[in-house]
């Protein structure tokens, strides 16, 4: 399945009468297996699919060395702390591991996740699974990619317009954001709608329309200090009478600290339920990978408040504080779907565990493919 594959496809014998399902039912194997895999070529050709193999294996290698350079502050924050440790180390002592504790607190993976990898690591010193530093530096890196290896596809509903509200606080990118996630659902030929809820802070508004033009979606919008979420709810009945299949709706960013702003967001939950009760389908928040261990406080209070089901992580290439990222899906448990690492509308990608660990923890180019 892939990552926008929103909607549950239908069977597609759906419409046939009793009878010809029976009759379905007696085809051979192999006719069978021939009328599915002619289906499959079809709806790959209606959806205006092209695979190409070798094309696709370009585009990987590309977006893994941009993750790459992406994240080389963190990396070498991080892992090339490490590397200075184990530096002419030959065993693993205690005093070891206390450096290397040290090293993940100040790489901002936060204190709980830090003493429960190390304590993993400790069990492991112990009962002699890991006997030298390389042994160890694999250890780690597997528990960072366990960490992060939670389910994080968007959720699939078989519902039309799939409502998508962006939070988080004023600085953190959320409106370039939008604008990057509306082109990748536009890529994936789903017609896309956005609503501009963030009334409050001025030239928000014209700022999203700005990015809607360049994207080339429409955009429902008031004037500047209209109620968000009568913005919202409008966007979300325009949506539905026009066949739209994603809204993308901005909220107010003002500080997470102000109270109103979480009332305002909840009220905003709670109309757009009332044109459609099982909508929001995500509730993305989006967190600035500069702000550190800021970001977690935010995490918990925006989740708090209205549930969200995955962060978007920004500016990744500006910082050295990427071990952010660990901390908050270990203790939130809220899973990362996205990550931002340059000003380029292709570099915000949905996130993969894998491919995020290897790029963080790749030595040098010859590692790289």
């Amino acid at each position: 399945m892939g990552f926008f594959d929103i909607f549950k496809k239908k069977d597609k014998f759906d419409d046939k009468t009793t009878e010809e399902k029976k009759d379905v039912d007696i085809v051979d194997d192999k006719n069978e297996s021939q009328e599915i895999q002619a289906y499959e070529i079809e709806e790959k050709e209606q959806s205006g699919i092209v695979i190409n193999k070798n094309e696709q294996i370009k585009e990987n290698v590309g977006f893994f060395r941009r993750l790459r350079e992406g994240l080389s502050k963190t990396s070498n924050k991080l892992v090339g702390g490490i590397e200075t440790i184990f530096l002419g180390k030959k065993e693993i002592d205690e005093d070891l591991l206390e450096e290397l504790e040290e090293l993940f607190v100040t790489s901002d993976i936060g204190i709980n996740t830090t003493l429960k990898i190390i304590e993993a690591v400790r069990d492991e010193v112990s009962r002699k699974v890991l006997k030298n530093p390389e042994d160890l530096k694999n250890s780690i890196k597997n528990k960072i990619f366990e960490i992060l290896n939670i389910e994080n596809s968007l959720k699939q509903v078989d519902e039309k317009p799939y409502v998508i509200l962006v939070v988080g606080v004023n600085g953190v990118g959320k409106t370039t954001t939008i604008a990057k996630i509306a082109k990748m659902f536009k890529d994936n030929g789903l017609k896309t709608m956005l609503a501009a809820g963030d009334t409050f802070r001025a030239a928000a508004i014209d700022q999203l329309q700005v990015w809607a033009d360049r994207v080339g979606v429409p955009i429902i919008k008031q004037k500047e200090g209209s109620d968000p979420a009568a913005v919202i709810y409008d966007a979300v009945v325009s949506a539905k009478a026009k066949g739209f299949d994603v809204l993308i709706a901005d909220t107010a960013g003002r500080l997470h600290t102000k109270y109103n702003l979480m009332n305002e967001l909840k009220k905003i939950v709670r109309v757009v339920k009332k044109e459609m009760p099982n909508a929001p389908h995500e509730i993305l928040l989006v967190l600035d990978a500069t702000s550190g261990q800021n970001a977690i406080n935010q995490a918990k209070i925006f989740n708090e408040a209205v549930g969200v089901t995955g962060i978007v992580l920004t500016k990744l290439d500006g910082t050295a504080k990427g071990g952010v990222i660990v901390c908050i899906v270990d203790e939130l448990k809220i899973p990362v779907k996205f990550i931002g690492f340059g000003e380029k509308m292709d570099d915000l990608k949905p996130f993969d565990a894998k491919t995020f660990v290897d790029a963080l923890f790749v030595k040098n180019s010859s590692d790289e493919i």
